[in-house]
């Protein structure tokens, strides 16, 4: 097989090649890489606009060419630094919406875990049963209201008589 065609095959790790694309978590590290690699670039593009503005500080009046060479170069720096700031924020909403979306599989995931949970401990219940169960409380929680009330009604000798 040739270079080119490896290439347009694509040439990722031998994990992503059997799934059909990287884990969430090989994702979220690469995308974490690539922001400390964005702010590492940040840092020294800052550095080198306040390098550039000392040194137009520097040459000031006396070397105007030198002073707008060395503007020029940090409004480029600026440019640049502008460009990553964008950059870094679309990694930062794409890292949060992958681990919003890994998040949301999971949970997802796991709420089928317990439906099938559920699923299996109501195979063994019958409605019907289940009704006729319930129906047999309620008489028996009757009888025993009955039987209460009888017990409990005081005994009236000789108040009352039956014709």
């Amino acid at each position: 097989m040739s270079k080119i065609s490896k290439f347009f095959k694509g040439g990722g790790s031998a994990a992503s090649k059997g799934r059909g694309g990287p884990s969430p978590q090989e994702a979220l590290a690469r995308l974490r890489e690539t922001e400390e690699m964005l702010s590492k670039k940040q840092e020294y593009l800052e550095s080198r606009i306040e390098r550039e503005l000392a040194v137009a500080r520097q040459h000031g009046t006396r070397n105007k060419r030198a002073a707008l060479q060395a503007l020029k170069r940090k409004k480029r720096y600026e440019k640049q630094l502008s460009q990553i700031d964008g950059t870094l924020s679309t990694i930062e909403f794409q890292r949060e919406a992958l681990e919003n979306s890994h998040t949301n599989t999971e949970v997802l995931k796991n709420m089928g875990y317990a439906a099938q949970a559920m699923k299996k401990v109501h195979e063994n219940m019958d409605l019907n049963k289940i009704d006729n169960l319930m129906q047999d409380i309620t008489d028996q929680q009757d009888v025993a209201q009955e039987i209460s009330d009888a017990i409990s009604n005081r005994a009236a000798f000789g108040d009352e008589f039956d014709e």
